[in-house]
């Protein structure tokens, strides 16, 4: 499975709504329950208003469409990561996963990955 970087730093906000301008850019991804809206975006784009933010995150994508079929995708990831006191952040689309962990996390979590047969690039 091949597993690609994201450039950038990413923040991760509770917020009282999501202002339509978010989606304009080219990674923000939304998450709203009965309890709360959540908002991924850009590092230095978080909103002024929002109520918590956890800054420095960076973003890796298992790279290609999944199948929705396809059980136990992100198990075995996110374990290694646990097992190597990695912390992650989950977000899924349509097409694929995308796993966010600490910026000072990263290189350990890419080489942890690495080292377990996947391909990072």
């Amino acid at each position: 499975m091949i597993i690609e970087r994201i450039g950038g730093e990413f923040s991760i906000c509770k917020v009282k709504s999501i202002d339509p301008g978010y989606l304009d850019d080219e990674f923000c991804f939304v998450g709203k329950t009965d309890e709360e809206v959540s908002l991924v975006c850009g590092a230095g784009r978080e909103p002024h208003d929002a109520i918590e933010v956890s800054a420095g995150w960076k973003a890796l994508r298992i790279q290609g469409v999944l199948d929705f079929s396809l059980i136990g995708v992100l198990a075995p990831i996110a374990a290694m990561l646990a097992e190597n006191q990695i912390g992650i952040f989950v977000v899924s689309t349509f097409n694929t996963d995308y796993i966010l962990v600490k910026a000072d996390d990263y290189e350990k979590a890419t080489s942890v990955l690495q080292s377990r047969g996947y391909k990072v690039v």
